[in-house]
């Protein structure tokens, strides 16, 4: 690991501002970045923490009866927050990772990083949540453009994510043993008026929603209902773990358990 400067801001004020320096780069709960800077893949001049911001961290619910989770909260901090108001939520984060990393990890680091396996943006996906920073809101939809790619702008700092609360909801996961990532992750979000399915873990551009399961499952709501629709192998990740194919299919059979599971 190369030399480097540390700074803990109190604020988010004093956090944009230590983001000025030359080769400044955030740091959240570091569990991407700091292997990263240890294999000398990265060699950032200046680390920004955001750990000591406490306007940050916390779960809380908004007048629309959204779940509002600051940005700087630890998967074990939302898995404890959103157990009675967001079960699939809390489902999700309490199986990030193993305890270190619940622990230690954010969603807002998970987001901003935007890993193509990472169980955060399925939920927000499906959820359609807002991801707010210092500067705007981002509906989920416009949030994530690609394989560790997002809409976020040099500077921008994830102070929140806004969950709006579906009638019915499920994650499922097929994990990589070794990382627990998602090998493919489904995440199934049933509002009042529309169904939302978003897929993490499978498609080479990262998480994406599957309209198709989303038009089935709004006309009716059970597993039966995707019987006739299959996913095409094409953009699919194939890795040792498993090919395009063995994906494409994991996505129909995860999406069938989590509608069984709502």
């Amino acid at each position: 690991m190369y030399e480097f400067e540390f700074k803990r801001p109190g604020t988010i004020a004093d956090a944009v501002n230590a983001l000025g320096a030359e080769e400044a780069q955030l740091l959240g709960g570091g569990q991407t970045l700091l292997p990263t800077m240890k294999q000398r893949l990265a060699a950032p001049a200046v680390l920004v923490s955001l750990g000591g911001i406490s306007e940050m961290q916390g779960v809380c619910t908004d007048d629309a009866g959204r779940i509002c989770v600051g940005g700087g909260t630890t998967h074990a901090a939302v898995s404890a927050a959103t157990a009675d108001s967001y079960p699939a939520l809390s489902h999700l984060a309490g199986h990030i990772g193993d305890p270190a990393v619940r622990n230690r990890g954010t969603i807002g680091g998970s987001l901003a990083n935007n890993d193509p396996a990472a169980c955060y943006p399925a939920a927000v996906l499906a959820s359609g949540a807002n991801v707010v920073t210092n500067t705007r809101e981002i509906a989920a939809d416009d949030f994530f453009e690609g394989m560790f790619t997002t809409a976020l702008n040099d500077g921008e700092i994830i102070t929140e994510v806004k969950f709006p609360v579906p009638v019915a909801a499920s994650y499922q996961k097929f994990l990589q043993p070794a990382s627990r990532f998602a090998l493919t992750g489904v995440f199934v979000a049933k509002f009042a008026g529309a169904v939302r399915v978003a897929v993490t873990g499978a498609s080479e551009d990262g998480v994406f929603r599957w309209s198709e399961a989303e038009a089935a499952l709004s006309g009716s709501f059970s597993p039966d209902a995707l019987d006739g629709l299959s996913v095409s192998a094409d953009g699919m990740i194939a890795d040792m773990h498993g090919s395009a194919a063995y994906r494409a299919n994991l996505v129909k059979v995860l999406t069938k358990r989590a509608v069984a599971a709502c």
